[in-house]
């Protein structure tokens, strides 16, 4: 039996399920089965299992459900997803990319550019990051954060482009009214001393200690542990010096090192 496109009732969404065993002649019974639909159109994938009685059902599921939230409780827009396309078709065109950044990165909202930002760096665009971070520093809104800088530098430096790394952290630098985010610098550490750019390490703490941001636990770890894997010695020690006067004591090293043998 041939069913065309026209066959096929509108409306709810359908499965079709065949009958082996209803054969009349070379004719095949198909069987409408209508399924509630949703309020929006989702975007379709057909899947086709059997049964034990030779029973065919195909089922139309929703692949948008395995595209990942972008943002905690927050998936793209489709105004998002366009320009996240866009600007990945235009990128190895210099004037098509300005065209796409013009028409489509500059009408964005706030939430949105952000989101395009982020899933960049998720789909590991460093360069296309780069763009719209540059964008996102345009805004009237924007002031700037530290956990946005760190994940800009987390995607640059896994690529290897530490160069552009050490210009960002001197933008970062020239930074008016850069909040005291003790978590956001922590980031950033962790990342800078993952790629062993030691100097920009103790750059980040001296930034740090220059914004009056409180370091914490977290942050001396961070700064002792590393340095020392890296055999800088010299470094590790005026860390632990600073974590001293601190907390006065490097007890909380010996704390960190317990809860890891616990859990193991």
């Amino acid at each position: 039996m041939h069913l065309s496109a026209t066959s096929i009732p509108s409306g709810p969404l359908c499965c079709f399920r065949s009958d082996a065993e209803n054969f009349h002649g070379s004719r095949r019974i198909l069987e409408v089965i209508p399924v509630i639909a949703t309020k929006r159109a989702p975007s379709l994938q057909l899947a086709i299992s059997k049964s034990k009685g030779g029973i065919g059902v195909i089922t139309m599921r929703d692949r948008s459900k395995n595209r990942k939230p972008l943002q905690r409780g927050r998936n793209l827009s489709i105004e998002a997803i366009q320009t996240v396309q866009a600007l990945k078709r235009a990128k190895k065109d210099t004037n098509s990319l300005e065209r796409e950044i013009q028409s489509k990165v500059r009408r964005l909202l706030k939430w949105d550019l952000i989101a395009v930002l982020r899933e960049l760096q998720r789909q590991n665009e460093p360069l296309l990051a780069l763009k719209v971070f540059e964008e996102v520093q345009k805004e009237s809104w924007y002031k700037p954060q530290m956990l946005l800088y760190a994940d800009m530098i987390s995607v640059l430096a896994s690529n290897g482009m530490l160069d552009i790394v050490e210009r960002l952290f001197l933008y970062l630098k020239m930074e008016s009214s850069l909040d005291a985010d003790t978590e956001g610098f922590n980031a950033l550490l962790k990342t800078l001393m993952e790629f062993g750019t030691t100097g920009l390490v103790m750059d980040c703490f001296h930034l740090m200690k220059a914004v009056r941001c409180e370091p914490d636990k977290s942050t001396f770890r961070i700064l002792i542990d590393g340095l020392e894997l890296k055999g800088e010695a010299t470094l590790s020690a005026i860390a632990r010096k600073e974590a001293e006067k601190h907390f006065g004591g490097l007890e909380f090293l010996e704390e960190n090192q317990d809860l890891t043998l616990s859990s193991n």
